[in-house]
C-alpha cells in the first residue's frame, strides 16, 4: 500500500512539473523561440530555404543586396530579416 502513494506522488510531482514548465510563458506567448537560428552561414543557408546549393549560390550571386553579415569572414545570414527580404518585392523591382 506505501509503494501505490509513493507511485502517486511521484506521478503527481512529474505532473507538475510539466505543467509549471508550460506555464513560463503563459503572459509573454511570443518569449518562446521559433525554432529557427537567429543568424545562418551562408554553406547552410539551402537547409532553411528548401532549395538545393546550386541554387542558393545562383540566388546570391544575382541579387548581392540580400541582407547579410560578414563576421571574421564568415558570412551570416538573419533568418527573419533574409525570408522577409525573400517575399518582399524587393528582389522583383530591380528587373
Amino acid at each position: 500500500m506505501d509503494i501505490d502513494f509513493f507511485w502517486i506522488g511521484a506521478g503527481l510531482a512529474v505532473f507538475g512539473y510539466f505543467i509549471g514548465d508550460g506555464l513560463k510563458n503563459f503572459k509573454n506567448p511570443k518569449g518562446s523561440p521559433s525554432g529557427h537560428p537567429t543568424l545562418i552561414k551562408e554553406k547552410d543557408l539551402y537547409i532553411y530555404l528548401g532549395l538545393r546549393p546550386e541554387e542558393v549560390k545562383e540566388l546570391l550571386v544575382k541579387y548581392p543586396a540580400a541582407p547579410k553579415l560578414v563576421l571574421k569572414g564568415t558570412t551570416y545570414y538573419p533568418y527573419e530579416h533574409f525570408t522577409q527580404w525573400l517575399s518582399s518585392e524587393d528582389i522583383y523591382k530591380n528587373r
